[in-house]
This record gives structure tokens, C-alpha cells and sequence, in this order.
């Protein structure tokens, strides 16, 4: 049983179910690997929306008593190592503990594991924050920025990631072969960057046909369909 003493944010976030992963998260790309990847790997969870705009709860103490670098997602699993209740934030992390709690998604070892932690790597240090800063300059307050020397950067370091991508998945269904943390890492960012920043033709996404073909194969997955509505709930 997880003490709330020991979680505080369980007091402003009731548990519905107290023996479920505890999942707060948003329907943001980061916010979507999370609640993907409990989705494919069978696991039961409650979702708590954390509302990051006017509302702010990502700066209350109770949030930022379990992630004191008060971003989504966060979870707490009451069944963590050595049975014992644990929290656990960055998305990236969550992946890696979740396929190490199930054996999924993650190859156990030798060089296959660790090509599918490089191409996570290369989401959460490249993908992430160069798709966010041009979505920023493109689709939200940037846009009124006059000089579009800051939204052009990053729309080409967008298609330069893009095309990495684009020639890893050629002749390949999946990033590292087999579908993986890699592939739930990377897809819902590509997605947003087509759908929330609008920004497929700026970045002239119609050329990188192997990316265009694996998000599709992606987004067709029922686990991905349902994990990816958790947020906006």
C-alpha cells in the first residue's frame, strides 16, 4: 500500500485504484510514451491529467514533490523494486523501467539492447527538443517573432533528424527492427509535429517516405490509439 506521507501528491491526486501504476500525464508527445507504453505492455494504471497551462499543476508542491523538475510524465508504482512503492519521472526513464518490469519491448541484452537505448538517446537528446523548439517558433508564441532566423534552425535540424530516420527505417518496419521503446519514444513526436505544429510542409516531410510509412504502421496500433487519448481524458 503506498503511504501518502511518503507521496504527497496522492493528496491532491487521489488513487481511484491504490494498487494501480499511478500515471499524471498530459497529451503531449513526452506524455504519450508513457501512457503507450503501459498500454502495450498490458499494465494496469490510473491516469491523472496535469493541467500545464493556465492552471499550472505541474508547480504545486504536491507535483513537484515527485518531480521536482516539475514536467509530465511521472508515475509511482506500489509494486516497484523489492516490492517496494516507487516514483519515477522523464519519459525516457519510464520506458526503460516499465520494459525492464516486463520484459517487453526492450531486448534483455547484448548489442540489440543497447542500438535500442542509442535510438532512444537519439529521441530524447535530438527529437524531442528540436521538434519542440521548431513547434514553439512555428505553431505557438514564436510565430510572432518577426525574425524566422530561430524557426528556420530548427525546421533544418528537423529535416536533418528526420532523414537519419528516414535511412534508418529504410527496408525496416520498426527503428531497430523489431518494434521497441525506440519506435514509442520517437512516433508520437514525428505525429505531433504533423498534427499540433502543423508544420509537415514547412520541414518537407512528404519526402522522407520510410518515416511516413512507419507512422502509419505505428499509429494503426490499437495500444497507441488508446494510449495516446490518456492525456486529453
Amino acid at each position: 500500500m503506498v503511504d501518502p506521507d511518503e507521496f504527497p501528491i496522492m493528496r491532491r491526486w487521489p488513487p481511484r485504484r491504490p494498487q494501480a501504476i499511478q500515471l499524471y500525464t498530459l497529451n503531449t508527445p513526452n506524455g504519450a510514451k508513457a501512457s503507450i507504453m503501459l498500454e502495450e505492455c498490458g499494465l494496469d494504471y490510473d491516469a491523472h491529467r496535469i493541467d500545464i497551462g493556465e492552471a499550472a499543476d505541474q508547480l504545486t508542491p504536491e507535483f513537484m514533490s515527485l518531480n521536482p523538475n516539475h514536467k509530465i510524465p511521472a508515475i509511482i508504482d506500489p509494486d516497484g523494486p523489492g516490492g517496494r512503492p516507487m516514483g519515477l519521472w522523464e519519459s525516457g526513464a519510464i520506458l526503460l523501467y516499465l520494459a525492464g518490469k516486463t520484459s517487453r519491448f526492450l531486448p534483455a541484452d547484448g548489442a540489440a539492447r543497447w542500438q535500442t537505448v542509442q535510438w532512444l538517446m537519439f529521441q530524447m537528446g535530438g527529437v524531442g527538443p528540436m521538434m519542440g523548439q521548431l513547434g514553439f517558433f512555428h505553431a505557438y508564441k514564436g510565430r510572432e517573432i518577426e525574425d524566422k532566423r530561430p524557426r528556420d534552425r530548427y525546421a533544418a535540424e528537423t529535416r536533418r533528424l528526420l532523414g537519419v530516420l528516414d535511412r534508418q527505417l529504410a527496408g525496416r518496419e520498426w527503428i531497430t527492427g523489431d518494434y521497441s521503446i525506440a519506435d514509442i519514444a520517437t512516433a508520437p513526436w514525428v505525429n505531433n509535429l504533423l498534427t499540433k505544429y502543423d508544420a509537415g510542409a514547412l520541414v518537407r516531410f512528404d519526402e522522407f517516405g520510410a518515416v511516413s510509412a512507419w507512422l502509419d504502421r505505428f499509429m494503426a496500433r490499437p495500444a497507441v490509439q488508446r494510449g495516446m487519448q490518456v492525456g486529453a481524458a
